[in-house]
């Protein structure tokens, strides 16, 4: 019978250079998480991909979201090889949980994630888990993991605990740091054990939950509500447009009430707010309930990409151009503005519909990974000084370089005739181009 194990000095340990944590995953989220973290203890970074590892080692920063300076300098132990995890004590887990194209749970990354960790688990091991998933995922697939490839006993040899990221890639704000970050333990030593591992680096505080699974529960309904109230202005777009009426002035006149919440129309995508609510839905339906607003705001959100597409083949015709063969240009092609992450973009179902069409757009984005555009989706983005002689622009993510571009600026990008652009999502002054003879259709 081996000692018991005394897990109420890992902090300590970690502090005064006696253990290290790991990180599991260094992307948008673990990376930023490795870089924090090393400023204050040892850390392990590792991830899969050896090509990125060999990028951070180089002090290159894929993901932008620390800069290449910050990696250049960190302290994070780089590697690939996955025995280096025996080193670490607090293991933190921060891979993706994208959906299959059914809309149902991928927990593959997690799962494998799981496999790999705990083939290299060490007793008095601490796992904390960030990657978003349905509430019960960490402790019923998860922990038999763990314990299956490590031969090890959770709660006797090792613990788990979650913390759900709240990172918002491209935003240089609302950091790591300065989130009220979410922890959870298996037990009120894990819990406490976590809350101050996390509280080194999260300024803004710790709060700390009830169990693991009210953690999972508060991060999947956060993203999901986001989803339902931009679906709901999606939907009023959807209608006013029909009725005349600019949805931009409505919301604006409406935001003058104290208790309006101010969410915007647009393409929801990503591998959170696009993806977060089918994890809820699909626990749901496991339990016997058929989600009945969460889908329905899915459903609408789903299909915007498609209804850009169509009401610019619309604006084509009312401009009298040829539909098969317009030329249309499309700028922007991130899931989200000033981040190179391509991942989950609605973008690409505007450039798929337009291709019913017979339309092949040509499509630019500087801040975008061409490779990873590449690799998922076969696009090769052209430079925009190449846009020229277009029927029609579609100005598709809010990226700050496309925020500088003038009435000349973008009127260089057309043709002859009517010129037609869709300002997806409100960058410019309506009237100024209206005035300017424009076709000019937003969201």
């Amino acid at each position: 019978m081996s000692a018991k194990v005394d897990f109420t000095h890992l902090y300590e340990d970690l502090l005064s250079g006696k253990e290290k944590l790991s990180l599991v995953g260094l992307g948008y989220v673990g990376m930023p998480i490795a870089v924090a973290f090393a400023k204050k203890i040892k850390v392990i970074g590792f991830d899969l991909n050896k090509a990125k590892i060999e990028l951070y080692k180089s002090g290159i920063d894929p993901t932008r979201e620390v800069g290449d300076e910050a990696v250049k300098n960190s302290s994070v132990e780089f590697t690939a090889d996955e025995t280096k995890l025996r080193e670490a004590k607090f293991h933190i887990v921060a891979v993706p949980t994208p959906v299959n194209d059914d809309h149902t749970p991928d927990l593959t990354p997690v799962e494998g994630a799981s496999e790999i960790l705990g083939r290299n688990l060490t007793r008095g091991s601490v796992v904390v888990f960030e990657s978003t998933v349905y509430p019960g995922v960490t402790e019923d697939v998860c922990v038999p993991i763990l314990e299956r490839e490590s031969g090890l006993k959770c709660g006797e040899d090792f613990k788990i605990g979650y913390s759900p990221e709240r990172i918002n890639p491209g935003d240089k704000v609302h950091r790591l740091e300065t989130i009220m970050k979410i922890v959870s333990g298996m037990d009120d030593i894990t819990l406490d054990t976590v809350a101050k591992v996390y509280s080194l680096v999260v300024k803004a505080g710790v709060h700390r939950a009830e169990s693991i699974k009210v953690a999972e529960a508060a991060k999947v309904i956060e993203n999901s509500q986001r989803d339902i109230n931009i679906a709901f202005m999606n939907e009023l777009s959807i209608i006013f447009n029909k009725m005349g009426i600019d949805t931009q002035s409505v919301l604006k006149a409406a935001g003058t009430k104290w208790n309006f919440l101010k969410f915007y129309p647009g393409l929801v995508g990503g591998h959170c707010i696009g993806v977060d609510p089918y994890y809820l839905t699909y626990k749901a339906e496991m339990l016997g309930y058929h989600s009945q607003v969460i889908l329905a705001g899915r459903r609408i959100n789903d299909d915007m990409g498609k209804y850009v597409a169509q009401n610019a083949v619309k604006k084509l015709i009312s401009a009298d151009k040829s539909v098969k063969g317009a030329r249309v240009a499309i700028l922007g092609f991130t899931f989200k503005e000033n981040c190179p992450d391509t991942r989950n973009t609605k973008v690409i179902d505007i450039v798929n519909e337009l291709r019913e069409y017979g339309i092949e757009p040509v499509i630019c984005d500087p801040e975008a990974d061409s490779a990873e555009a590449k690799r998922l989706y076969g696009i090769e983005f052209k430079d925009i000084s190449s846009v020229k002689d277009s029927d029609a622009v579609i100005l598709a993510v809010a990226h700050d370089e496309f925020k500088k571009f003038t009435i000349d600026d973008i009127g260089a990008f057309f043709g002859e005739g009517r010129k037609v652009l869709l300002d997806i999502k409100g960058l410019l002054d309506r009237k100024e181009y209206e005035n300017a003879g424009y076709i000019y259709w937003r969201l």
